[in-house]
């Protein structure tokens, strides 16, 4: 057993097994970093039968392997998963077996979510306010595509189990791959590429595919450039982005959503057996309805025939109509004639009754008759007429001022025409008209007499 995990090989070039290498590196790693802090993000998490966890701790730069054995496990209160950022206590190790660099955890605490569970809420909080996500954008899939184009890496299990589920379930379907890398630095702005590219093709369908994998290993479709690709396409989307739990923004700006690559390949293959049922069934429908058809056409065809008839006989009927039909129009002019000359002897007897000479003779007594009347009325009216004038002129003439003046009585006016009836309307020296029943008198007031005096009335 090495004691000393810093002693250095002799100079002989001593040869150690790998056992031995694995197992001085594990040495060296434990006494010197016995007990360390480290912080950073779950990934990658397991949680085996045996009560076990095992998870991956990065940043944005590096990863570690972690063990936290179920003895520990035990006393972390806070459910780990992935994304979330932890801060974790342990020693340094190494696992012999594989090699593996690792640490041994006896702590781990919580320290917030993840940087890239923090992205990935953001931009789905972003898109969403967007519209990105909304079902009004989504378009139908087609019932039966003919071409289909499919993103993703050439290698691996991903296009063997979509091609897999096309032979079985649809032939016919034409399968074109447009090769992306799915993982790494390069891969978001390949993705892109290979979408726009697939976008332009005319294919009535897309699936964007890829395995399962890490929060980090899938990270290239939870960026905002493949969302825009993908909402960008005129061509309907399924995205088939890891297993049935692992969901990206990807899936949420796809026109449909499949759990698995295998389910986005049955989303659009039609069944063939299905088809080839559907198809025999309409062939079916559609001889019985050729044979349908074809006898109701050959009853029509026998009903013709019986119909059809020789020239020669239409003609004999014919004539016997025509025969007919003059029969009938002499019968209706006779009959015609017979209704017209009865009319035209009612009409002669009425013309007879109202002759102008007799309605002549009866206007013209009347006219003698009047003209005897209208002198007698005119005389009649034009006497009342005389003595209604004289009654009103007699009682005009009782109430007439003029009436009043001729009996020696006179109007005074002022210099503004205006009738004077009182002495206070007056003052001494002013002007005054006196209005004679004939002609007039120009006065001066010499003085005022405000008592009434007595005025004998002429005779």
């Amino acid at each position: 057993m090495i004691t000393d995990p810093f002693q250095r090989l002799g100079l002989d070039r001593e040869v150690l097994t790998v056992s031995q290498l694995n197992q001085r590196a594990r040495h060296l790693l434990e006494d010197v970093f016995p007990q360390v802090w480290v912080a950073g993000e779950i990934s990658n998490l397991a949680r085996p039968s045996s009560g076990h966890v095992y998870f991956t701790l990065k940043d944005a730069a590096a990863q570690v392997r972690c063990a936290l054995f179920r003895s520990s496990a035990a006393r972390v209160r806070q459910a780990l998963r992935d994304g979330l950022a932890v801060r974790v206590r342990g020693r340094v190790s190494l696992f012999e077996g594989r090699g593996d660099y690792q640490m041994i955890l006896d702590a781990v605490e919580p320290a917030g979510d993840g940087a890239l569970r923090l992205a990935f809420e953001a931009l789905k909080e972003r898109l969403t306010a967007e519209g990105l996500f909304s079902t009004e954008r989504k378009r139908a899939l087609p019932a039966h595509p003919r071409r289909i184009g499919i993103v993703s890496s050439p290698s691996g299990a991903v296009i063997r189990d979509i091609v897999s589920v096309f032979r079985r379930r649809a032939p016919q379907v034409e399968l074109t791959l447009v090769p992306t890398a799915v993982q790494g630095r390069e891969a978001t702005a390949q993705i892109v590429r290979a979408i726009e590219l697939a976008d332009r093709q005319g294919f009535d369908a897309l699936i964007v595919a890829r395995g399962g994998g890490s929060l980090e290993d899938l990270w290239c479709f939870n960026e905002e450039a493949v969302a825009r690709a993908i909402a960008g396409c005129t061509t309907p989307v399924v995205s088939a982005v890891g297993h049935e739990t692992d969901v990206t923004i990807a899936d949420f700006v796809a026109d449909v959503r499949a759990p698995t690559p295998s389910a986005a390949a049955e989303l659009l293959a039609p069944d063939s057996s299905d088809l080839q049922r559907r198809l025999d069934g309409l062939q079916r429908r559609l001889q019985l309805r050729i044979q349908h058809l074809l006898a109701a056409r050959q009853l029509q065809l026998d009903g013709l025939r019986r119909r059809l008839r020789h020239p020669g006989e239409r003609l004999r009927q014919q004539a016997q109509r025509l025969d007919d039909l003059e029969l009938r129009l002499r019968r209706a002019m006779n009959q015609q004639l017979r209704s017209d000359h009865q009319r035209l002897a009612r009409l002669d007897t009425r013309l007879a009754a109202q002759h102008p000479e007799r309605l002549l003779a009866l206007l013209r007594q009347r006219i003698e008759h009047l003209a005897e009347r209208l002198p007698r009325a005119m005389h009649g009216g034009l006497r009342e007429r005389r003595q209604k004038l004289e009654a009103i002129a007699q009682t005009l003439q009782v109430v007439s001022p003029l009436a009043t003046l001729g009996r020696g009585y006179s109007i005074l006016l002022d210099q503004r025409g205006h009738a004077v009836s009182r002495a206070a309307d007056t003052a001494p020296g002013q002007r005054l008209t006196a209005k004679l029943h004939e002609g007039e008198l120009a006065l001066r007031v010499e003085e005022q007499a405000q008592e009434p005096g007595t005025l004998e009335l002429p005779l």
